[in-house]
């Protein structure tokens, strides 16, 4: 399950940032210190990385963010009026936003949400919902569920169970309309989600195969070629827009 790795200075922060997250979504992961966020980011996909600039050495902050640039940061601390160039560095440091503990605590975790991995993925995809003809209420339900879990491994069965419905009524339905399967769509998300991880240059295809349930690399590449027309290594290159485009243009359906 996806995560939010949390380097704070305090247990104070890190309560009010797992008290003020929704439920359901990643749970918070407390770290002593940078090593141990890339750790994390070794085993759960991280949806976006809490830090206090003050806990960790600034060399070893920076090698973590030329590593992994497009992991969502979000500096959480107790700041003073006389810490600009703390927030200057911050900036330089690609900081997606900052809050400021004792006064933010009651939202910080909607913040972190907001700029999240997930996030980012439904602004990118905003219009396929449209494009993939998915306008019955349960297309829209399915969707929603999906575009959020990446990380997780979805069955329709599994989809089915907890919809309440039927496999073979979830197939049907979700399939009417001329929108695509629903393997189809869970195979492209996840496609999404590699692109995601692999615009960072500390994962490589095998660690994101393993991320996100794919047997191996070689099984990754065959997906994507599968859904979008592209190998692994173009991934890295590759938006998720770019990827919806793609999908739309001849990838939705099965070819026999």
């Amino acid at each position: 399950m996806a995560a939010i790795a949390a380097l704070l200075d305090g247990r104070g922060a890190v309560t009010a940032l797992r008290r003020s997250l929704p439920r359901g979504g990643p749970g918070v992961v407390s770290c002593r210190a940078s090593a141990n966020v890339r750790q994390l980011l070794g085993r759960r996909i991280v949806e976006a990385v809490v830090f206090s600039p003050r806990t960790d050495p600034h060399a070893e902050w920076a090698s973590l963010r030329s590593d992994f640039p497009d992991i969502p940061v979000v500096a959480y601390a107790s700041f003073r009026p006389d810490d600009g160039e703390l927030l200057a560095e911050c900036r330089r440091q690609r900081v997606a936003a900052v809050a400021v503990e004792g006064v933010d605590d009651p939202v910080v975790g909607e913040l972190v949400r907001r700029v999240s991995l997930a996030a980012s993925r439904r602004r990118a995809l905003a219009d396929a919902p449209r494009l993939l003809r998915l306008a019955d209420p349960l297309q829209r339900q399915v969707w929603d569920f999906l575009v959020d879990r990446v990380d997780q491994p979805v069955t329709t069965a599994g989809l089915a169970t907890r919809l309440g419905v039927s496999r073979e009524h979830l197939s049907r339905q979700f399939a009417a309309g001329g929108a695509p399967n629903l393997k189809r769509v869970i195979d492209f998300l996840r496609v999404v989600g590699a692109a995601q991880l692999l615009h960072n240059p500390g994962y490589t295809a095998a660690r994101v195969a393993g991320l996100l349930s794919f047997a191996s690399s070689s099984h990754l590449g065959s997906t994507a070629k599968r859904i979008a027309g592209v190998g692994t290594a173009d991934l890295q290159r590759m938006t998720p827009t770019e990827l919806l485009t793609r999908f739309v243009r001849g990838h939705t359906r099965s070819r026999l």
